[in-house]
């Protein structure tokens, strides 16, 4: 959520320098001592203001959408219930938010669990409830 939060962040600045462009930018240009070309190109930029206000509008209205999106999602599960592919013993176990868990012991026959190929963790190769960060949209694996 905190990627998206920053995104949304950073869209918005990038709105209101783009939509504001045709006022700061003149004078910028005269502060900096440019030259007449230059400050024509962006007197130019005044008969695009209102193309560039609709664009700065929209970039900002994205990025409420993409918060907005990201606050709706769904609250995540905790619980997982793990099978282990050799004596089909099944028990339920409360998966830790901070990290993976690479491993993980069957009480019943004490075969210890990896991760198949391509999966993070155990409860997203054996659980009914793939892990917290998977969950949320987060690689853990990076």
């Amino acid at each position: 959520m905190a990627l998206t939060k920053n995104k949304s962040i950073l869209g918005g600045i990038f709105a209101f320098i783009l939509a504001t462009s045709c006022c700061w930018l003149p004078a910028l240009i005269i502060a900096l001592g440019g030259s007449a070309g230059l400050l024509a190109f962006s007197n130019g930029l005044e008969s695009y203001s209102g193309i560039l206000i609709l664009i700065g509008i929209c970039l900002i209205a994205y990025g409420c959408y993409q918060l907005y999106k990201s606050k709706q999602m769904k609250e995540v599960v905790l619980e997982s219930t793990i099978t282990c592919p050799e004596c089909n013993h099944a028990k339920t176990e409360t998966m830790p938010t901070a990290a993976c868990q690479y491993f993980y012991e069957c009480e019943n026959c004490n075969k210890v669990l990896k991760p198949t190929k391509g999966d993070c963790c155990v409860f997203c190769s054996y659980g009914t409830v793939a892990c917290p960060p998977i969950q949320e949209g987060i690689n853990c694996c990076d």
